[in-house]
């Protein structure tokens, strides 16, 4: 998807579209092509937009409940309505598989939805009677939830609009006013998604925004104090420098992994290992290996390594590179050819120092061929940092001891695949695993957008997932009720 020369796409500032004095193009990573020209908001105009939301805090939080569930049942609707429109952008300003954009709107869709249903049934309360000691007698508490004030939120380019819908939609569902920042390389789903906002009726002004600044203006909103709240997807090296610069306030970090697949030794079947093999290969190299819970490393006892190992191979040479807009392709660009640079000179660097190439290990431009490792040293950069691009390594152990060990030999901590039958390990692998998730019988990359997402150690801090995401934005108050007769 290409377009001609056109006046700068306006931005949102405080739920109205706006134009700023410059603008910044968005080309397509498989073409170079010009994909949209965003106007950029001015210092002034970013100024308006804070003090926007924060102005907005009290307003909106005040906002019944069904208004903001019925705005977020919107979003979700025109999402659905508007879906293979919002694929192909997100195909055309990305660089992933058209059926990837595919699925990545759907997942959207259900976000707003279940952001909806929890704005519902959110803050409830929570009565306790405190005459459990004599002189609480005649008292009750009752908790509730209430919002930290306006959040920063700040999004990846891998998944332009579903990571946008999970700092947004609790945002809205608590009552938080948002101001999002989408990232320079893919800022058009994030403001077609405020096209769709713009649609709601209720929402205070300064509910929301869309400000698609630089970088270089990021620490400048990291520091005001009027965004008590930041949530930020990226890299765990510029997260940790955010949480550093501001203590005091409340920061959710998801950052990146290096998740491994174990393949057990009573996963031995034919038919398990084809599974196994399959589900690697597919999720060592969707959105061309750009996810913190692609499949970086394949951790397979020595009973089955060797079977494994050939179809692993076999599966990931099968998967289709080419055009993101064609139906059949399976992997497309990377972001930008110098994404596509740094993981060929990490791979080059683990064949120079001893690895074994059993696939892939070419590049042309921002493509990246599907690349499998085997024999990796150990002080290889790929083996402790996040690839980032369809590369897999292949490592032997023996036994469910050493394979454990293996995965949390690592700074990182995001999700692991285990496949195995067996469900004293499956809870053995719950309880040990050093990571936020644990996905059994299947690869690290699966994820429900209801459920509980997020890291440890340098893979982040805080929850995403609509419910979770909620509760970081927001905090408990207690208010005791006095004189009473109970």
């Amino acid at each position: 998807m290409t377009t001609t020369a056109a006046a700068p796409q306006a931005f949102w500032l405080a739920g109205r579209p706006a134009t700023g004095t410059d603008g910044f193009d968005v080309t397509s990573p498989w073409d170079g092509g010009l994909v949209g020209r965003v106007s950029v908001p001015t210092a002034a105009q970013v100024e308006e937009a804070v003090a926007a939301a924060a102005g907005a805090r009290d307003a909106f939080s005040a906002t019944p409940a069904h208004v903001r569930a019925a705005a977020l049942d919107h979003v979700s609707r025109r999402l659905a309505e508007r879906a293979e429109e919002i694929a192909r952008l997100i195909t055309a300003e990305n660089g992933k598989p058209l059926k990837w954009s595919r699925g990545e709107v759907g997942r959207a869709v259900s976000v707003f939805r279940l952001a909806a249903e929890e704005a519902r049934r959110f803050n409830g309360g929570e009565a306790q009677r405190l005459d459990t000691d004599p002189g609480g007698v005649g008292r009750l508490a009752l908790t509730r939830r209430f919002s930290r004030g306006a959040v920063l939120g700040i999004a990846p380019f891998n998944f332009p609009l579903n990571l946008v819908a999970h700092k947004v939609a609790p945002a809205l569902a608590v009552g938080a006013p948002i101001i999002l920042k989408p990232a320079p390389a893919t800022p058009l789903s994030a403001l077609l998604l405020g096209e769709l906002l713009a649609e709601t009726e209720g929402l205070p002004a300064g509910a929301w925004s869309v400000l698609p600044v630089p970088n270089e203006a990021m620490p400048a909103l990291v520091q005001d104090p009027r965004l008590p709240v930041i949530s930020f997807t990226g890299s765990d090296t510029v997260g940790y420098q955010i949480a550093d610069s501001v203590p005091r306030k409340h920061v959710t970090l998801e950052l990146g992994g290096n998740a491994a697949a174990v393949v057990l030794a009573d996963w031995s079947s034919e038919a398990d290992l084809d599974w196994a093999a399959s589900r690697i290969a597919t999720f060592s190299n969707y959105q061309g290996g750009q996810s913190c819970i692609s499949v970086q490393r394949v951790i397979a006892d020595a009973s089955v390594y060797d079977a494994l190992a050939e179809k692993i191979v076999a599966k990931v040479r099968d998967q289709v590179v080419g055009d993101p807009s064609d139906d059949a392709t399976d992997v497309g660009p990377l972001i930008s050819t110098a994404a596509a640079e740094r993981v060929e000179s990490w791979v080059d660097e683990a064949v120079g120092g001893g690895a074994k190439l059993l696939a892939g290990g070419t590049r042309d431009g921002a493509n990246y061929a599907p690349t499998v490792l085997a024999d990796l040293p150990a002080d290889a950069t790929l083996a402790g940092a996040e690839a980032f691009g369809p590369v897999l390594s292949l490592h032997r152990v023996n036994g469910t001891e050493e394979a454990f060990a293996a995965v949390n030999d690592s700074r990182f901590g995001l999700q692991t695949g285990v496949f195995t039958r067996d469900l004293q390990v499956a809870f053995r692998a719950h309880r040990e695993l050093e990571v936020g998730g644990v996905i059994i019988g299947d690869a690290p990359s699966y994820r429900a957008d209801q459920m509980p997402y997020g890291g440890v150690k340098d893979s982040g801090t805080g929850r995403e997932g609509v419910r979770y995401a909620m509760d970081d934005y927001t905090y408990e108050r207690v208010m005791v009720l006095t004189g009473l007769d109970l």
